[in-house]
């Protein structure tokens, strides 16, 4: 399968494939990267034409992060966050002003940074304590939110806080779009997480005091935090193709090794140990790139199907912890060094079976939906506990 916005995303891996040890070396996040991504039109494609973007698919979406997160997980990860979650959430139930604010920043280079995590509520994102108080024509935020991607770099943030209105009666969950290029008073980066992949993005802990945000940039859609969940699905598959890109890099890789690769008088591919473990590497990475593909064609006219997103994000992920460990032990040693890139993607895929739904969240999301068990909704896999609370 081919398209212009994988044409144009495989035009850009070179030069990605030899910036990719540097960020991770420097921990720097890859502006020039970025400046390339923004000359192809691929930051902001999803947003559509009146906005700005291109109206690209979800699947013309994947196909360009297949051929960069190849290359350079980091850039692919900026890449996914420029067209799926924030963005989408603000370009399904923005108004036209909204809309035409985030889109602007988008395509001129920013990653939205989707603030849903808190020291106290993770899978759980209903725990959240973060609030936005209503007052006169603005909102008050005041809360801490953690493991924040792209804190302190992205200019665009979509803080999601409890609303309360009149009263102090709670409202539910809603999105405020926050600008922080100034950052207003009131908003702190308290730290940076040191990671062991992605070195290059900020995964960053904030602190919102008295924050003021004016009423015409909160995001309270019909069904408030449901809705702006549903974003999260094209996310989701954003994610599980980054995962899936960086195993068919790695497996690539062991290809091309295997061929070249002398020992006992003869290239290693002959031996057959090898072959079978190759065998399985591309197979995995084929079926996850199917299921990948069949969830961003759901979310037609929408957003992807939950349970398909789940179902691929948890696959992909899990798949590719497996695929670019068995291609580094196919290097041995040398594997194992920075001589190749292997020991640098075994670490920047791991967080895929954790970030955006953990594998265990996600499994249990994807029982309940066999079962029809109907769970209440949060951020990662959409459930506050392991336990299902209701039948249909």
């Amino acid at each position: 399968m081919n398209n212009s916005y994988q044409t144009r995303a495989r035009a850009l891996a070179p030069a990605f494939a030899a910036m990719a040890p540097e960020w991770d070396r420097t921990r720097r996040y890859p502006w020039p990267n970025i400046d390339d991504l923004v000359g192809a039109g691929l930051m902001g494609m999803t947003i559509p034409r009146e906005f700005g973007g291109a109206g690209a698919s979800w699947l013309d979406c994947v196909l360009a992060v297949e051929e960069v997160a190849r290359e350079c997980a980091l850039s692919a990860r900026i890449l996914v966050e420029s067209n799926m979650g924030a963005i989408s959430a603000v370009m399904a139930y923005g108004t036209p002003q909204q809309k035409a604010f985030c889109a602007a920043l988008v395509l001129e280079g920013d990653k939205p940074a989707i603030c849903i995590s808190e020291p106290g509520a993770g899978s759980d994102a209903t725990a959240m304590q973060t609030t936005a108080k209503r007052d006169g024509d603005r909102y008050i935020l005041n809360g801490t939110k953690h493991w924040i991607t792209g804190g302190g770099v992205s200019k665009l943030h979509l803080v999601f806080a409890r609303v309360i209105g009149k009263g102090g009666r709670d409202e539910g969950i809603g999105g405020f779009i926050l600008h922080a290029d100034p950052a207003p008073d009131g908003f702190e980066v308290i730290r940076r997480e040191r990671t062991m992949g992605l070195c290059g993005m900020p995964e960053a802990e904030l602190r919102f005091t008295d924050v003021e945000i004016p009423a015409s940039r909160a995001l309270l859609p019909p069904r408030g935090f449901a809705d702006l969940m549903s974003a999260y699905n094209s996310q989701r598959v954003g994610a599980g193709t980054i995962a899936m890109g960086v195993a068919a890099g790695a497996l690539d890789r062991a290809t091309a090794y295997l061929n070249q690769r002398e020992q006992f008088g003869r290239p290693i591919a002959e031996f057959q140990g090898l072959q079978w473990m190759l065998a399985d590497m591309d197979t995995q990475v084929h079926a996850a790139r199917l299921m990948l593909h069949e969830a961003a064609r759901s979310g037609e006219g929408g957003f992807p199907d939950r349970n398909l997103a789940a179902r691929a994000k948890l696959f992909a992920s899990e798949m590719a912890v497996k695929v670019v460990n068995d291609a580094l032990q196919m290097f041995g040693a040398r594997g194992y060094s920075d001589a190749e890139p292997l020991e640098r993607m075994v670490r920047d895929v791991r967080m895929f079976t954790i970030g955006g739904g953990t594998a265990q969240v996600l499994r249990t999301q994807v029982a309940g939906h066999r079962l029809a068990i109907r769970v209440p909704q949060t951020r990662d896999g959409h459930i506050p506990s392991p336990v299902a609370v209701a039948a249909e």
